[in-house]
């Protein structure tokens, strides 16, 4: 603090009726290393972050003096009362309040906040290794889908997942290379594959194509040149899931339901991709919640968009809106899913179940 460097046991006995005066050997501005010693019965003039002088063990701070002056380039005393006392150590920022020698600053495999490198900087690293960011590729496939921007004709609609997959890769620690909407055709399909691999994706993420519809190609043009490791799943949204590989980079096909293709990168790709960009800290944030209101399922694993809220006794939770996999509505005002293990086909009202949360929890 602004104030005056002193020997402390000097002070031992003062007050604002009995000051104890000091002589006041020199000024010790921020940045300045002098050759200064304090002796006792003897004070400096110091400024926030200097550096403490020899002999001095506590600061006074301005306010707890005489010197009430402090107007910029105003001389330092010849001589300063002390109207109360200090203790050793008092009002100092001591050497390894922070760090110690050989201890560990940051770990691998930690997500850079502001405030590490922050740490960082202190320590004069201006450079540190970091794992780069996964590079995510992103297309949505359908002669139905226009783009945000244009007008809707007959049979048409926008398309959203190319939008919201970006915005989750973004979330999730990755670039996402948004390739936009890719035609119904083999060529098309392969074209855009191949621009991705061009691009140096780490990963394709791909929406629609992966099911059994007779203009579903993307399943197709990936074993040309690639393989399927699994497709389909035992999960509601998003059953037809697919995973592979496409000229040796990893590849995620998706539903192209809203739902189902969001449900889908959270499952399997968020996981992944937080993996790829090397967060060892990563993990899902999840609350065990009683729902308010008897749930049915069809016996798969059930991911339901569901609001929840925390109550005196814990959280509860309802179903936001209908759970058709296009309602992305429901999605929007959600905070949760909330998880119906495979093989349950009914919970009745108070059960406890999972939640994953997906934003801020209501009161």
């Amino acid at each position: 603090m602004d104030g005056f460097a002193v020997h402390a046991a000097d002070l031992a006995d003062c007050s604002p009726e009995r000051p104890a005066r000091l002589k006041v050997v020199g000024d010790i501005p921020a940045g300045r290393a002098d050759n200064l010693k304090v002796h006792r019965g003897e004070a400096a003039r110091i400024m926030t972050g200097a550096l403490l002088p020899e002999g001095a063990d506590a600061v006074v701070p301005v306010e707890n003096t005489n010197h009430h002056y402090r107007d910029p380039g105003m001389k330092a005393p010849e001589e300063v009362e002390v109207l109360q006392g200090v203790k050793s150590g008092d009002y100092l920022r001591l050497k390894g309040q922070d760090l110690h020698a050989g201890e560990v600053v940051l770990k691998k495999g930690k997500k850079l906040k502001p405030q590490d490198v922050g740490v960082l900087s202190m320590l004069g690293e201006a450079e540190a290794p970091v794992i780069k960011k996964p590079r995510a590729a992103v297309f949505s496939t359908g002669d139905e889908l226009l783009p945000v921007e244009m007008r809707l004709t007959p049979g048409k609609i926008h398309d959203s997942n190319s939008y919201v997959l970006s915005a989750l890769v973004e979330m999730a620690g990755g670039t996402p290379i948004n390739l936009g909407i890719v035609e119904d055709k083999p060529e098309a399909v392969k074209h855009t594959l191949d621009r991705a691999v061009e691009l140096e994706a780490d990963v394709i993420i791909s929406s629609a194509g992966v099911s059994v519809g007779a203009f579903d190609y993307v399943r197709k043009v990936i074993e040309s040149e690639g393989e399927l490791d699994f497709w389909r799943v035992n999960m509601r949204p998003g059953k037809p899931v697919a995973f592979g590989s496409y000229r040796g980079v990893r590849l995620f096909g998706l539903p192209g339901n809203p739902v189902s293709a969001f449900v889908g990168f959270e499952v399997f790709i968020r996981p992944a991709l937080s993996r790829m960009a090397g967060w060892d800290e990563w993990h899902r944030e999840i609350r065990k919640v009683v729902v308010t209101e008897p749930i049915g399922s069809d016996g798969r694993e059930s991911y339901l968009r569901a609001i929840i809220r925390q109550e005196p006794a814990g959280y509860s939770a309802r179903l936001a809106g209908h759970q058709g996999s296009g309602n992305l509505r429901a999605l929007a005002e959600a905070n949760a899913l909330i998880v119906i293990p495979a093989g349950v086909t009914f919970l009745p009202a108070g059960s406890e179940v999972d939640a994953w949360l997906l934003g801020e929890l209501g009161s």
